[in-house]
């Protein structure tokens, strides 16, 4: 059974309007073609085709879906042998359904989609040795405020072992650089005294210059100050947006008990700590002193942190 999605704890933005997600599914074993009949099926909607960019389908129950072959390698199959050569990549290359900017209660819309891929043989990450199968989450922000992006961030850093201990991230995806982990010195600079935002990208730029981290921050920051992290980052690898990038849950489409409720609960509990200062000064002082001995262990701060929150599902 799909967990129901829960509402975020700063459910408005700056400007009172509701705080809307973008969504990313990551998924095998389906041509593009059968996703979309499964996507107008579940949700209604009207398709257009758009060449090697797949499919649109308008006028769904929860705006424009898109679905596409995940890769730029490929071109369209004019061929029986690039045919082929697709059938073949759909096994380890994701067809990817993008939604556009939704209400949280509307996921459990998709979770409907995602139970019928499932029935119809999507697969997920767990499928195969060599499958990356990602959910990506685009929250959002309340607003372009240091005192509102950094606890989130701090928040996220400092939790981050333990996200990814109790939600047992697959090993494919662990070994692929798509979601690395936070380097120790980003958690040892947010730890401390971080001034304003631009000291604040200025530490994301040095520590983690890269978009494949479980929360990437790069959109976000470029959406700040573009120029900023365009004397760091290729900006073409970067799509400014106000949104955090929460891309570390597995896409586990085919396993039952998963759903994604599940995985965005546990983004909305980034969020629901974020809001306590007195929580997240606790994690601080905690990373300080866990850095601090000499004997400490990477699976000693997991608990510690899993503890300090009181634990995670």
């Amino acid at each position: 059974m799909s967990e129901t999605p829960k509402a975020l704890p700063v459910p408005r933005n700056a400007d009172g309007a509701p705080r809307k997600v973008g969504v990313e599914i990551e998924f095998g074993a389906l041509a593009e073609e059968r996703v979309t009949g499964i996507v107008e099926d579940v949700l209604g909607g009207t398709r257009s085709e758009r060449g090697e960019k797949g499919y649109v389908i308008e006028d769904t129950e929860i705006g424009p879906v898109e679905v596409y072959l995940d890769t730029q390698y490929l071109k369209r199959a004019e061929t029986a042998l690039e045919q082929r050569v697709h059938d073949l990549a759909r096994m380890v290359v994701p067809v990817e359904i993008v939604t556009a900017p939704i209400e949280p209660a509307d996921i459990a819309r998709i979770d409907e989609l995602c139970d019928a891929l499932a029935g119809a043989g999507a697969t997920g990450t767990a499928s195969g040795i060599f499958l990356g199968f990602g959910v990506h989450f685009n929250p959002e922000v309340v607003d372009l405020s240091l005192d509102n992006i950094l606890p989130v961030l701090r928040s996220y850093a400092f939790l981050e072992d333990a996200f990814r201990d109790a939600m047992g991230i697959d090993l494919a995806r662990r070994m692929l650089p798509f979601v690395d982990p936070y380097p120790r010195p980003l958690l040892d600079a947010l730890a401390g005294e971080v001034e304003s935002l631009e000291h604040l990208i200025d530490i994301y730029l040095d520590r983690a210059p890269s978009r494949n981290h479980g929360l990437d921050m790069l959109c976000l920051f470029a959406e700040i100050d573009r120029d900023r992290v365009a004397k760091a980052m290729d900006l073409n690898l970067v799509s400014a947006r106000p949104t955090y990038h929460f891309r570390l849950p597995d896409a586990r489409i085919d396993e039952d008990g998963w759903s994604l409720g599940l995985e965005w609960n546990r983004w909305v509990r980034v969020e629901e700590v974020a809001q306590d200062a007195d929580l997240v000064a606790e994690l601080c002082n905690a990373w300080r002193d866990h850095r601090g001995r000499l004997t400490t262990t990477r699976g000693d701060w997991t608990k510690r942190s899993a503890e300090i929150v009181g634990g995670f599902a």
